[in-house]
């Protein structure tokens, strides 16, 4: 036996998509789903796994090669979000809070779920009490009186000393400090 015996279809049915692949398509060739032997109609630009796209998705092709979402486990055979290295339906991927889609707006993670800029600001943005804008990721703040102020915003109510790791009075939940703390002012 100087030649390999050649698989039958049974014993190696990838053999036979491989060759299905390769396929050369010339004048005459009307491509056909290998599963359901129907013709793959309209292609447009593009290879989808060694097939040819078809304008209207052929329901084999999206059985097999269409993804799944990471929330329902359905295939998804409409518009695909993408999303922390997963596939979503749009309507799975929501806003915890609101269930709003997301679609292509800035999202924030709590807690493994997802919420939309607006919801996250409301429920777990922090403020600062001297100036309150937002305090954001890296920005330098402390804990005083019971609040959050940016390390800059954290001054005497009077004078506007910067009262970062000074002695400090408080008033009406107001930084004062020590020389303004006992005035009448």
């Amino acid at each position: 036996h100087s030649q390999p015996a050649t698989p039958t279809p049974m014993q190696n049915r990838s053999s036979i998509v491989q060759a299905a692949q390769q396929a050369p398509e010339g004048p005459g060739r009307t491509p056909l789903c290998y599963k359901c032997n129907k013709v793959i109609s309209a292609p447009r630009p593009g290879v989808a796994a060694g097939w040819p796209c078809s304008a209207r998705r052929d329901a084999c092709y999206d059985t097999r090669y269409a993804p799944s979402c990471a929330k329902c486990k359905k295939k998804i055979t409409g518009e695909v979000m993408h999303a922390l290295k997963m596939t979503w339906h749009v309507q799975c991927f929501t806003c915890t809070a609101c269930k709003t889609p997301i679609r292509n707006r800035a999202f924030y993670m709590e807690e493994g779920q997802p919420y939309c800029e607006r919801d996250y600001e409301k429920m777990f943005g922090t403020k600062c009490r001297g100036c309150d804008f937002k305090i954001d990721a890296g920005d330098r703040f402390l804990e005083a009186l019971g609040f959050s102020w940016h390390d800059t915003c954290f001054v005497c109510a009077i004078c506007q000393t910067n009262l970062e790791g000074k002695t400090f009075y408080s008033k009406k939940d107001k930084p004062l400090c020590k020389s303004h703390a006992f005035s009448h002012v």
